[in-house]
C-alpha cells in the first residue's frame, strides 16, 4: 500500500453524513458505531461521531486535491448543495488564487471547511 494520509472530520449523524457525501459519489467503506470511513475514487474521508457539536462553530477542515474540479464543482450544485458565502451546508465557486491555482469551498452540514483545490 502507498503512504497516505485521510482526513478525520466530525459527524453528528452518520447516516446524514453518508447521505450528504454519497450524492457527491461517495460511498461507504466501513462503517461501526465508532467510525465511518467514505470513499471516492481516490479520495477518502473519516468521520467520528461527534452529536454534540455546533456546525456555525466549527473548526473543522481538510483540502481535497481534485484532478477534475470544475466536474466535482458541477456535481455538488446537482446534488443541490447551494453555492451561498454564508450557511450551512453550502458550495463557494472556484476562484483563482494570487499563486496561480484554484480553490472551491465546501461546507458540510457539520460545519467542516473542505477546500476543494484543483490539481492543475
Amino acid at each position: 500500500m502507498v503512504d497516505h494520509a485521510t482526513p478525520n472530520l466530525p459527524s453528528r449523524d452518520f447516516d446524514a453524513t453518508s447521505d450528504f457525501y454519497g450524492r457527491l459519489g461517495f460511498g461507504e467503506r466501513w462503517r461501526a458505531d465508532d467510525w465511518m470511513i467514505l470513499e471516492r475514487g481516490g479520495l477518502m474521508c473519516e468521520f467520528f461521531p461527534y452529536p454534540d457539536l455546533d456546525p456555525y462553530e466549527s473548526s473543522f477542515g481538510c483540502c481535497l486535491r481534485l484532478d477534475e474540479l470544475d466536474e466535482f464543482w458541477a456535481l455538488c450544485r446537482r446534488a443541490g448543495v447551494p453555492e451561498a458565502h454564508s450557511g450551512i451546508p453550502r458550495l463557494v465557486p472556484p476562484l483563482p488564487q494570487h499563486w496561480g491555482g484554484r480553490i472551491a469551498y465546501l461546507v458540510d452540514p457539520d460545519g467542516s471547511l473542505i477546500r476543494l483545490i484543483d490539481n492543475r
